[in-house]
């Protein structure tokens, strides 16, 4: 069932990206620093949605890598505690009356 709905998902986002590219078929030109290309107006909005994307990507990087680094020190801070604890366990309880 889930594949079913998966391969629908990427039918219709397939069949947006034909008709998205169909209605801008018209050729925009693209200057930049080294010169200056035209190309459809759709492959330029997509080249650039997908470099958007990877730069978003990008910038989540060191979030993760943080919150990562903070999961494992606290996973050690726990395993040390459990330690403690378990030794703390053991010793002899003095009995006072």
């Amino acid at each position: 069932m889930r594949r079913l709905v998966d391969l629908c998902v990427i039918i219709i986002i397939v069949m947006l990206g034909l008709s998205f590219a169909m209605l801008n078929q018209d050729v925009a030109r693209l200057n930049y620093y080294f010169g200056s290309i035209s190309t459809p107006l759709s492959l330029l909005l997509t080249i650039v949605l997908v470099v958007g994307a990877i730069l978003g990507a990008l910038s989540t990087v060191g979030i993760l890598l943080r919150q990562r680094a903070e999961i494992a020190r606290l996973r050690r801070r726990t395993k040390m505690e459990h330690k403690a604890i378990s030794e703390r366990s053991k010793l002899p309880v003095a009995h006072t009356t």
